[in-house]
């Protein structure tokens, strides 16, 4: 299952890339359901880094976090992010939590911002494959 995370993830990527690409934020900020996608894209992505970050800090029994953030300060704490990576990790879960719980007050040109920074999610991978790449494929 988290091999097949990791290549989610990557797939969301160039997913999120090839959206930048095709829409400019004024087409953005006017279609609504082009907004809904956006949403959701970045939605899965950044559910999907969480997945993964907990995943990776229990398998290598780093702690028992209480919420995704520390799951990231645990990858951090003990070597496997870098702490300015860590800190946009932190900003990307709070958009998450904004999605999913004030989806009614979710400010869209954030959202068009966060298309400019799709390489820490990048960072993320290459930060974390090392130390999941050779785990036996859980099913």
């Amino acid at each position: 299952m988290i091999h097949e995370r990791l290549k989610r993830l990557e797939d969301h990527i160039r997913s999120l890339e090839a959206f930048r690409h095709r829409y400019d934020r004024d087409t953005i900020l006017a279609d609504e359901h082009v907004q809904w996608g956006l949403r959701y894209g970045l939605f899965e992505a950044i559910q999907m880094v969480i997945d993964i970050a907990c995943h990776l800090v229990n398998v290598r029994h780093l702690g028992t976090p209480s919420t995704y953030g520390e799951c990231v300060d645990l990858l951090e704490k003990y070597g496997y992010l870098d702490a300015d990576l860590a800190r946009r990790l932190h900003s990307m879960i709070g958009l998450r939590n904004i999605l999913i719980h004030e989806y009614v007050r979710v400010d869209v040109t954030r959202l068009i911002d966060y298309l400019e920074h799709l390489d820490d999610l990048r960072k993320f991978l290459r930060a974390v494959y090392p130390h999941l790449k050779n785990m036996p494929s859980d099913k």
